[in-house]
């Protein structure tokens, strides 16, 4: 990979460093992947040539006043810091609404660092210095503002591409992540998975971070789309409601459950969806009608 790439990771790990001394105690920083650390610093050395999973962890805060705890989400792409890094706060004692507005407010500091600067150390820093304000005020942020001013929210699509999907319990915790949160879209089941989620840049950064953590792994996001909306975002979804996609399959349908979807009929469902583009994004080739 390019130089910029490696100097990247190599900022990465002194980020993490500086992290592990912030939080010793074991269990308070919380890696997906345990040799995340390990397989980079392999990868810097050339001891192996495959770019590593990129390094996403929890952190567990406590916020003394009032006691309450937030767990920060925090995925770091490859290019991290010269790119954006994706961070996501959350807390049992906070309401949707809180916390939205905790996550806007946060996602706001952080967009002020320059490409290049390590930032996860100071949005632990605004939260525990500012989050306080979005537990205490829960009643004033629903009071009626005298000059109301229109709101802009991200509506986010994203297109979730596994290899496949066939446990039951995957499958009832997709759909009830989905119907829990105010997403639309589709979990196509079988050989290979498919999920689309669409509805606000929160909600489904929420979804994307519940149902792979911990451990799913052959799982990635291929592409997404994003839309400014001072509305409810109700005129930008493709979907009335987020279900279960079960179409014919062929192959096995022995213990190995190794089948394949019927891709012709995916493919004329993205086309009622106004979504045919998204056919060669996932799965690298031309898009025909099932009837060629």
């Amino acid at each position: 990979m390019s130089a910029s790439v490696k100097e990247s990771l190599q900022l990465q790990l002194l980020e993490m460093e500086m992290l592990f001394s912030m939080f010793p105690n074991q269990g308070e920083v919380k890696l997906e992947d345990v040799n995340a650390l390990t397989n980079i610093k392999r990868y810097l050395e050339g001891t192996r040539e495959a770019l590593p999973p990129k390094i996403e962890f929890v952190i567990t805060l406590q916020i003394e006043e009032p006691k309450v705890k937030i767990d920060l989400q925090v995925t770091m792409p490859h290019s991290y810091p010269y790119v954006a890094l994706q961070l996501f706060g959350r807390s049992p004692e906070l309401d949707r609404h809180q916390q939205l507005l905790l996550n806007k407010g946060l996602t706001s500091y952080i967009g002020t660092f320059d490409p290049g600067e390590l930032c996860i150390c100071a949005a632990i820093q605004w939260l525990q210095d500012n989050s306080a304000s979005y537990f205490l005020n829960r009643k004033l942020v629903y009071e009626p503002s005298t000059q109301v001013k229109p709101v802009k929210n991200t509506f986010l699509r994203m297109w979730i591409y596994s290899h496949h999907i066939y446990q039951q319990d995957l499958r009832k915790k997709i759909l009830e992540v989905g119907k829990r949160l105010d997403v639309t879209g589709f979990c196509m089941t079988g050989k290979p998975g498919i999920i689309c989620v669409e509805g606000f840049k929160e909600h489904c950064e929420e979804f994307w971070h519940t149902i792979r953590y911990p451990n799913w792994k052959h799982i990635s996001c291929k592409h997404a789309e994003s839309m400014e909306t001072e509305g409810n975002g109700e005129d930008l979804r493709l979907f009335h409601s987020f279900e279960e996609l079960l179409l014919e399959a062929h192959g096995d349908y022995g213990l190995r459950n190794d089948y394949h979807m019927n891709l012709g009929q995916f493919l004329e469902f993205l086309k009622k969806h106004k979504s045919e583009h998204v056919f060669q994004i996932l799965f690298g080739i031309e898009s025909k009608s099932s009837e060629s």
